[in-house]
């Protein structure tokens, strides 16, 4: 990445320990400020790690994650307006971004638009009032609420907080039995790294939709799409749909995925969405898209490293550029395909990792990362959290990259007992 930057002229909101490795090969020493909720940084010990990171010019603690006083903070730190671009480096940190940016007058998605895509119950409701595909859906406040939902729908339906990331408690719910011994784990989900504590959230219920899943990449520039992508996404089945896969670009034919670039762009006007990516993610039922929700930030699960490697492109560079003011040019076609999958390993103490180095051997393989190691606990996978790692491959077209990916996994065997 050739990005030119002074000292403190990138403020980064909220940041993954993955996302801050990465920039820590890619960005100039000094050149960021990053701005953390007090209660993770003490909880991730992130005064350390910072301190192992040279392009990371100093760590602020700031409340963002329950409403940000831009101003206060201004006021507390004058420094930060030298910033030249304002990123949300997390899901939590959307909102907050947004603020600080005005507050500046950076490029950013907009308060209005950041707080819609921050709470996947306002988002449904101006899917709704946009015209867009909705399952139905409805706030509930108990498991009898719930159950009553979930019978309307014949019995199936899926809960989910409003305002957490990464699959945390999602469920899918195929008998309203369930619902009881089910409803704790939705509306007191398990208690992400990167969120501050008592991060409040209210439980959806949705209608239940089947058919296959894709997610939509936009780069937007002071309201207009200035490059769009389309990926194929894999899902656990049962309870649990975390993600364990993804493809770009996706195999649809090109009517279809030219109708997901439509829709994700509708949703971005109706919000008002100014500047940014947006990453939304949608079910193809009988033909047509359904929303399932979208976020105001860059995508996770490597999607990014995806579209860099399938249009031979620096996707992250351009998303800065554009918050930056620029309009950076993408290829409007992808020159090959990439792939990833995650590695689910079967609960327990890990006893042996095998087959790593095999894996890397098959062709069009880029990358293996493995997250455990002998002697660690493994607990069941509802959640992104809780995945083993990830492998990543290159191919000519996506069946090739989902093939090579596919049996490179297959090499790897974590065994637990």
């Amino acid at each position: 990445m050739q990005l030119d930057l002074g000292r403190d002229e990138m403020i980064i909101v909220g940041a993954s320990l993955g996302m801050l490795r990465w920039f820590g090969e890619e960005l100039p020493a000094g050149s960021v400020v990053l701005i953390e909720e007090p209660d993770v940084i003490a909880r991730r010990g992130l005064e350390r790690v910072v301190r192992e990171l040279p392009f990371i010019s100093r760590l602020v603690p700031a409340r963002y994650q329950t409403g940000l006083d831009a101003n206060a903070l201004i006021a507390r730190e004058p420094g930060l307006a030298t910033a030249r671009l304002v990123m949300p480096g997390l899901e939590y940190a959307v909102g907050g971004a947004a603020r600080l940016a005005r507050a500046l007058d950076l490029p950013g998605a907009g308060p209005e638009a950041a707080d819609i895509f921050a709470d996947k119950h306002r988002m449904r409701l101006l899917a709704a009032d946009t015209g867009l595909t909705n399952p139905d859906f409805a706030l509930v406040d108990s498991p009898v609420a719930a159950t009553v939902f979930a019978r309307r729908h014949g019995g199936r339906c899926v809960l989910k907080p409003t305002r957490r990331s990464g699959s945390l408690g999602v469920q899918i719910i195929a008998d309203p039995a369930e619902i009881a011994s089910a409803w704790a784990a939705t509306a007191t989900p398990e208690q992400a790294p990167e969120a501050t504590a008592g991060l409040p959230t209210a439980v959806l219920a949705e209608q239940m939709v089947d058919g296959p899943e894709h997610s939509v990449e936009l780069l937007v520039a002071d309201g207009e799409v200035i490059f769009g992508n389309v990926t194929d996404k894999r899902v656990l089945p049962g309870r649990r749909p975390v993600e364990t896969g993804h493809t770009v670009p996706t195999t649809l034919p090109e009517p279809a995925r030219r109708e997901l670039l439509d829709v994700a762009a509708r949703l971005a006007a109706a919000a008002g969405f100014r500047t940014g990516t947006l990453h939304s993610e949608w079910i193809i039922a009988d033909g047509v898209p359904t929303l399932v929700e979208c976020a105001g930030r860059l995508p996770g699960d490597m999607i990014t490293a995806l579209v860099s490697i399938a249009y031979e492109c620096g996707f992250v560079e351009a998303y800065l550029r554009t918050l930056r003011g620029e309009r950076p040019t993408l290829p409007a076609r992808p020159t090959g395909a990439a792939a990833v999958e995650f590695l689910l390993a079967p609960p327990g103490t890990v006893t042996a990792v095998d087959g790593v180095r095999q894996a890397r051997r098959v062709p069009g393989v880029l990358d293996v990362q493995l997250e455990v190691t002998v002697g660690d606990r493994v607990g069941e996978v509802t959640s992104s959290l809780r995945r083993s790692g990830h492998l990543l491959a290159w191919g000519a077209d996506p069946a090739e990259a989902t093939s090579a990916v596919g049996k490179a996994t297959e090499q790897i065997r974590i065994t637990t007992g």
